[in-house]
C-alpha cells in the first residue's frame, strides 16, 4: 500500500484492556465492518510471540480489505510481519534511527505533544502525526497535558503532513477537531469498549463525513 494510499479519517488504536472480555481480532474486524479506515496495533503487556501472532492475523484480514496495519512503538514487530507502518512515541525508538531501519517500506507516525514536536517530525520524515491528546483520556494518565483545540490548529498550521487528532475524541467532540484541521480521529475505548464497536464506528464515520462534507455556513 502506498503512502499517498493511507486514509486516516476514522484510524482506530487497539487496547486490550478495554476490550471486555472479546479478542482484539473481534474488535478490529467489527471496527472494520463500520467504517474504520486504519488500524493501529497497540499492545504493552503481552509477549512478542504473541503480539507476533495476533499481528499476522490481523495483517491477513485487513490485507483482504485493503486496510493499513500499523504497529504501536515495536519496530522489531512491525518489520517482522511486513505491516504498513509503525507509530513512536516521544519515548520510543527516534525518529531518525527508524527511518534508516525502514526506508520507505512502510509509513512512519510520531505522536506530536506540542507545535515543536509536530514541525521536528515533520522535518525529519515523519508521513503523520498525531496530535496527542486533544482532550483528557483515561486510556493514557501518563499523557501531557491535553492540547485542546487551539493546538490542533496550530499543529495544522506548521504542518503540511496528515494530521490526526488522539484523546478523549467521542461522537459529540469530533467535529469541532475536523473543524480545527484534523484530516481524521483516532479513537481507543469510543470503540474498543463500545457495547457494539461495529455500530460505534458506523456512527463515529458517519459523524466524521458530515462534518467534512458540510457546506460551509457562508454557502448555505
Amino acid at each position: 500500500m502506498r503512502i499517498t494510499d493511507i486514509d486516516y479519517t476514522l484510524y482506530l488504536v487497539t487496547d486490550r484492556k478495554l476490550s471486555r472480555g472479546r479478542t482484539t481480532y473481534e474488535i478490529v474486524k467489527a471496527a472494520i465492518q463500520g467504517g474504520v479506515t486504519c488500524i493501529q496495533l497497540r499492545e504493552k503487556e503481552c509477549s512478542t510471540r504473541e503480539f507476533l501472532r495476533e499481528a499476522l492475523a490481523i495483517r491477513d484480514y485487513l490485507q483482504k480489505s485493503r486496510i493499513p496495519l500499523i504497529i504501536n512503538d515495536r519496530i522489531d514487530v512491525a518489520m517482522a510481519v511486513k505491516a504498513d507502518g509503525v507509530h513512536l512515541g516521544r519515548n520510543d525508538l527516534p525518529l531518525k534511527i527508524a527511518r534508516k531501519m525502514v526506508m520507505k517500506s512502510m509509513i512512519i507516525g510520531i505522536s506530536a505533544e506540542s507545535v515543536e514536536d509536530a514541525v521536528e517530525a515533520e522535518k525529519g520524515g515523519a508521513d503523520y502525526v498525531s496530535a496527542s491528546p486533544v482532550f483528557s483520556t483515561p486510556t493514557k494518565p501518563d499523557a501531557a497535558l491535553p492540547l485542546g483545540l487551539i493546538g490542533v490548529r496550530k499543529i495544522r498550521e506548521a504542518v503540511t503532513i496528515p494530521l490526526v487528532g488522539i484523546g478523549g475524541i467521542n461522537c459529540s467532540n469530533l467535529a469541532a477537531v475536523i473543524q480545527n484541521g484534523a484530516d481524521g480521529i483516532a479513537v481507543v475505548s469510543a470503540i474498543v469498549a463500545a457495547d457494539d464497536p461495529e455500530k460505534e464506528a458506523v456512527k463515529l464515520k458517519q459523524a466524521i463525513l458530515k462534518t467534512k462534507y458540510a457546506a460551509p455556513e457562508r454557502d448555505r
